[in-house]
């Protein structure tokens, strides 16, 4: 029992070493949270989410209350910046009903009460 108990932390402080950075989708920290076991930063956590190659699983197929659980709030395009705003006017989904994840670019696509759609906003 000892030697798995040693096994184990030197595998979470060998992971916590090789991907030290908050904005790493691989950081222990961010895997953590992702699974409901850490409270990461909101923010921070959606700043990483760009790195993350799984990022649909976070939100596809949740509802509006479930969102804002794991991410603390939700935002209609009105309430962001002049940049997102336009980006999302001149969008393909500026008719559809969607919010944007807390101040971040990632606009989230509702079909009925779930989310069908995760997108990251741009302008070109």
């Amino acid at each position: 029992m000892a030697l798995a108990l040693t096994f184990f932390i030197a595998a979470v402080i060998g992971w916590a070493t090789t991907y030290p950075s908050e904005s790493d989708a691989k950081n222990i920290r961010y895997v953590l949270w992702k699974n409901g076991l850490y409270g990461m930063n909101f923010d921070t956590a959606t700043g990483t989410m760009i790195g993350d190659g799984r990022r649909e699983k976070l939100v596809i197929g949740r509802t509006k209350a479930q969102l804002q659980e794991k991410f603390g709030y939700l935002s209609t395009p009105a309430g962001l910046s002049q940049y997102l705003r336009v980006c999302y006017q001149t969008s393909a989904w500026k008719d559809r009903d969607a919010l944007f994840i807390r101040n971040s670019p990632w606009l989230v696509v509702f079909d009925g009460e779930r989310a069908a759609e995760l997108v990251l906003m741009k302008c070109c």
